[in-house]
C-alpha cells in the first residue's frame, strides 16, 4: 500500500513505543554504499569470498583487501538527517528503540541511545584466535605494511571485525532484544531495508503479528510492502524529516 506522507504521520504520531528497524539505506546518504541496491557492494564484490566466515578463515586478506579500499568512505561517514530525525523521533517520545542490521555507528552518533545493533559493530576488530580485541582504526592503520593483519597479542592473522559475516549467527542478547521490542511496539517504522535477509527481517513481521501498524520508508519495493499501512518511497534522509515535521511531534 503506498500511502502519503501525511497518513503515515499520523501513524507517528499515535506512537509511543515505536520501534525503528533499518537497513543499509538510511546510510547511503552518509556515503555507505548498500549491498544489494543498486550500485550496491554485491554488484562489484564476490560476498562469498568478501564476507563470508568459511572463506574468511580461509584468507582474511580477502576481507582485508577490499576493507583497505572502502575504509576511509566508511571513516569519514556521518550521521545523516535520516539518523537525525530518528533520534529526534527518540527524544520526542515516539520510538523506544532502533533495531539496526548496519554495523558503522551512526545511529549512536546521531544521538539515539537505544540502539539495537543485529549484525554486530564494524568499529571494533577481534582475534578469532585468542579473543583479543583492538579498534578498527589501529588495525587498519597496519594494512599498508601488513597484509592480512597480525593480532598484537598471539600472533594470529584471523584478525575479524565484530560484525556478523555470513556463515554466522547473531549476536543471541541482541536477537532477544529485537523481538521482545517488536512484540511489544506500538509501531514499526522500517527505513532502507530490502527485508530479504532472515531471521533479522522477521523483526518487523513479528511487529505486524502482533497487532503494531508496519510504515515502509524504502527506495524499491518490499516483501512485505502488502503487509504495511504506509509505504512511502524516497530517500530516508528527506522523507523522515518530513515524517517528524508533519507527526507534530
Amino acid at each position: 500500500m503506498i500511502a502519503t506522507l501525511e497518513h503515515a504521520a499520523e501513524l507517528i504520531a499515535a506512537a509511543r513505543k515505536g520501534v525503528a528497524f533499518t537497513g543499509a539505506g538510511v546510510s547511503a546518504e552518509s556515503g555507505i554504499r548498500t549491498f544489494r541496491g543498486e550500485g550496491g557492494l554485491w554488484r562489484q564484490y564476490d560476498p562469498f569470498k568478501v564476507s563470508s566466515i568459511d572463506y574468511f578463515l580461509e584468507d582474511p586478506s580477502a576481507y582485508w583487501s577490499v576493507s583497505k579500499e572502502r575504509y576511509e568512505t566508511y571513516r569519514q561517514a556521518r550521521p545523516n538527517p535520516g539518523h537525525v530525525a530518528l533520534a529526534a523521533m527518540e527524544e520526542a517520545g515516539i520510538l523506544a528503540a532502533v533495531v539496526t542490521q548496519n554495523t558503522d555507528g551512526l545511529h549512536l552518533q546521531a544521538g539515539s541511545t537505544n540502539v539495537i545493533e543485529l549484525h554486530g559493530s564494524g568499529r571494533t576488530v577481534a582475534c578469532l584466535d585468542c579473543g583479543a580485541r583492538e579498534p578498527r582504526e589501529d588495525v587498519q592503520a597496519r594494512l599498508e605494511r601488513e597484509m592480512p593483519p597480525r593480532c598484537k597479542t598471539c600472533g594470529g592473522i584471523h584478525m575479524k571485525p565484530t560484525v556478523v559475516f555470513f556463515g554466522e549467527a547473531m549476536p543471541p542478547v541482541a536477537v532477544e532484544r529485537a523481538f521482545d521490542a517488536a512484540r511489544g511496539c506500538d509501531l514499526m517504522l522500517v527505513i532502507g531495508s530490502s527485508l530479504v535477509v532472515y531471521p533479522a527481517a522477521g523483526v518487523p513481521v513479528t511487529a505486524a503479528e502482533a497487532g503494531a501498524p508496519l510504515v515502509i520508508v524504502n527506495a524499491e519495493p518490499t516483501p512485505l510492502d502488502e503487509m504495511a499501512a504506509a509505504v512511502i518511497r524516497g530517500r530516508s534522509g528527506e522523507v523522515l524529516p518530513r515524517l517528524l515535521e508533519l507527526s507534530g511531534r
